[in-house]
């Protein structure tokens, strides 16, 4: 079959909830992504923030296909080695206690909202608490995901979401202020926002949110699930601040393209919150995906993967700087890391499908800006390929 009749066969199979580029995409190596008809892409979406380590990592393919050979599956009625191996290894980089996993970023903020209603619930007996969450953000689909995620345009026609959500704006510590009550249990928002923008969150700001959740007992919940796993040169992107959660969530490049996500919490919050029966999951934490997030850990230290991100961010900031100065169209740069946005005065879509046409892979956040979340293996060789062939697809489009 040729590629339009793969395309044309996925329209009548798949149910439409994706507006999806006209490309099979079929393999990838290093920062390159080819589709069936053998074109190659300079990848600067990593699969969403989730090829960290870019494609066909060899010892990452390895790893799997020996656990394939092992075992695949048991269930959390079992302990299985590579889950206890994955969990002490989360714990040590992200300075968390107890881990959750689950098998996606979405999964692991249900976790997260549960805790945070649990540790409530233990106090006072009352199932009536709220939870502050932030305009723009993005935190998934689920319903109690979506109940959090701060763009009406998500939620609308799936109403009534889960109840006593608030929304406050970011990096504005007065609107959070003006939400609390006393029945406010957690505060829960992106340490950079991801989907709503690339807005990352003000020092003073976590730091001051910290100090309210301290105040009142509740609960700080950071969602890391884009920005964590070393994207802002942090493992996570709390220890860039100095601001510790009490819950996080993380995901997407914690598997690097297994699908796999963990909510984790401190003690603290752990002996005072979901115990036996209050959670579970069938595939969560089991071997393969396990496996694959030990081989991700090992890879990101050998490798010196927060080094790399380190040193390759600052060129990226550059060359997209240059970009916005060159073009009136563009309004500014903003983001953290390998986490950048360009925002555009206009809708971006035809500059992304004009840079797709040119073997360049981007996706927007929001109509009108342009997100760069590339695999972190990138070098500054790459940044300069990709800037030449976005400012032709500006230029053109």
């Amino acid at each position: 079959m040729k590629m339009q009749e793969y395309i044309e066969e996925a329209e009548k199979a798949l149910l439409h909830t994706y507006n999806r580029y006209q490309v099979v995409l079929e393999k990838g190596d290093g920062v390159y992504l080819y589709d069936m008809e053998g074109k190659k892409y300079l990848d600067f979406v990593s699969g969403i923030g989730v090829f960290a380590l870019g494609y066909n990592n060899k010892e990452y393919n390895d790893a799997l296909k020996g656990q394939i050979d092992k075992i695949i599956h048991t269930s959390n009625y079992y302990y299985n080695i590579p889950a206890i191996q994955a969990a002490k290894k989360l714990k040590e980089v992200s300075g968390m206690d107890r881990v959750f996993f689950t098998n996606s970023g979405a999964e692991a903020v249900e976790g997260a909202l549960k805790a945070a209603r649990k540790y409530a619930y233990l106090k006072d007996g009352t199932t009536d608490h709220e939870i502050i969450a932030m305009n723009r953000s993005f935190h998934g689909r689920t319903f109690g995901a979506l109940s959090v995620t701060g763009n009406p345009k998500y939620r609308e026609a799936f109403e009534p979401m889960i109840g006593n959500i608030k929304f406050a704006e970011m990096n504005d510590l007065d609107s959070v202020k003006e939400c609390m009550t006393d029945k406010t249990c957690a505060i829960i928002l992106e340490t950079v926002q991801g989907e709503g923008g690339i807005w990352p969150a003000e020092k003073e700001f976590l730091e001051g949110l910290r100090a309210l959740c301290d105040s009142r007992d509740m609960l700080l919940i950071l969602d890391e699930i884009q920005c964590g796993m070393g994207r802002v040169g942090t493992m996570y992107a709390w220890q860039k601040y100095g601001v510790k959660p009490d819950i996080l969530t993380s995901a997407k490049a914690l598997g690097c393209g297994i699908p796999v996500g963990a909510f984790l919490m401190t003690e603290r919050v752990a002996a005072s919150s979901l115990t036996s029966g209050d959670h579970g999951t069938t595939y969560g934490g089991n071997p393969l995906a396990a496996a694959a997030i030990v081989k991700v850990l090992e890879l990101y230290e050998k490798e010196h993967i927060l080094d790399r991100v380190k040193e390759t961010a600052p060129y990226l900031e550059s060359r997209l700087d240059a970009l916005a100065e060159k073009y009136d169209v563009i309004e500014t740069r903003r983001g953290m890391g390998l986490m950048q946005g360009l925002v555009f005065r206009n809708p971006v879509a035809p500059v992304i499908n004009k840079a797709l046409e040119n073997g360049l892979i981007l996706i927007n956040a929001g109509t009108n800006i342009i997100r760069l979340v590339p695999p972190l293996i990138i070098s500054k060789e790459d940044v300069d390929r990709m800037a030449e062939i976005l400012d032709n697809s500006i230029a053109t489009a």
